[in-house]
């Protein structure tokens, strides 16, 4: 659901630039009470493991389109909101900058669109009310039960307001090719499947970490039972996978349009819709900024793609998934170190 610059009027970007903004610095002020020094890892290895999971196209059968995870639920069920929107940042600007996904006038948009709805809207109003309900019970299995069905109603609900956003975006842009019920109407259904399965792969990984550190959990952690591994297994265990599926399992990645592209160009040439029809050269508007930041970027980009340069070799995929991880976690840390975040308080008296 990366949006390209062409999507959006300069003017459109700038304001959500602007929204995407005050969410960073009200979570920045947010993070600076925080005390919690086993998050610096965990933000470290998850945001490695979000960039590796965005990664993998998974095809939604029947249309033609593929899907991939957002992310925003599942970092801010492990590290809270504010560092999760943080750690969603770095993601999707290192995409941007280092790999060309997504446009660098639209960073904001996609900020807003992919982070800002699944770690605040999704943790506040469905993982958080979800975990102190009595929803299935007592007991550890009916607290497995409450993170699924968190991780699922999560995934699917942000997941629909992020699709509508771009809708919105779009046509705030005066993008007139694109009619507004249409363009809805092919938006939110493929959206709704990518959530679906999202909220699969968001439950399988929390509750992984449920088992193993139910500590590390928000809003589960307290009398939620013995961790089965130390902290650093945990960690550990979650940089292997992150690895794996950045340098492994993202050379199986679907060919087929994510939802976006699907819902604009279309796959007909593999005997799909072609929906909106857009032409992929050219399509969209124009703006001196879109080709400024366009420009800023094919001079950044070192992995366009995803790939070498040039090349259609697999290895390129492989690099880029391991070192897009690495960036990301580095990064991470390095965000958290320059801002004094996860560090113990002194406690006065």
């Amino acid at each position: 659901m990366h949006m390209a610059d062409a999507l959006l009027a300069p003017a459109v970007a700038a304001t959500m630039y602007a929204a995407s903004g005050v969410a960073a610095g009200v979570s920045i002020h947010q993070l600076k009470k925080d005390d919690e020094p086993q998050k610096l890892p965990t933000m470290a290895v998850t945001a490695a493991l979000v960039f590796a999971g965005q990664m993998i196209n998974y095809t939604i059968p029947g249309t033609g389109s593929s899907g991939h995870m957002c992310g925003g639920m599942l970092l801010s069920a492990l590290l809270g909101p504010q560092a999760g929107f943080l750690s969603m940042i770095v993601i999707l600007a290192i995409q941007c900058l280092f790999f060309a996904d997504g446009g660098l006038m639209a960073l904001g948009a996609n900020v807003w669109n992919m982070a800002f709805y699944g770690c605040f809207v999704g943790y506040y109003f469905i993982w958080r009310p979800i975990m102190h309900s009595r929803w299935f019970g007592e007991g550890k299995g009916a607290q497995r039960a409450r993170i699924i069905a968190a991780s699922i109603l999560g995934c699917v609900i942000t997941l629909q307001l992020g699709a509508f956003s771009v809708v919105l975006e779009t046509s705030l842009s005066g993008i007139t090719e694109l009619p507004f019920g249409a363009f809805v109407a092919l938006m939110q259904p493929i959206h709704l499947a990518i959530g679906l399965v999202e909220g699969l792969i968001t439950s399988a990984v929390l509750v992984f970490v449920y088992e193993s550190r139910p500590e590390l959990l928000r809003e589960v952690g307290a009398g939620a039972g013995e961790a089965r591994r130390s902290l650093k297994a945990t960690v550990a265990i979650l940089a292997v996978i992150a690895l794996l599926v950045g340098g492994g399992l993202s050379l199986l990645a679907s060919g087929n349009p994510d939802g976006l592209e699907w819902a604009l160009f279309g796959n007909a040439e593999e005997g799909y819709a072609e929906n909106m029809g857009l032409d992929e050269e050219d399509f969209g508007v124009a703006s001196a900024a879109a080709d400024t930041a366009g420009s800023i970027q094919e001079a950044t980009s070192f992995l366009p793609d995803y790939a070498f340069p040039n090349s259609d070799s697999a290895a390129g995929t492989t690099v880029s998934g391991v070192v897009g991880s690495a960036l990301v976690a580095g990064v991470a840390v390095l965000i958290c170190l320059a801002g004094g975040f996860f560090r113990k308080k002194k406690t006065t008296g």
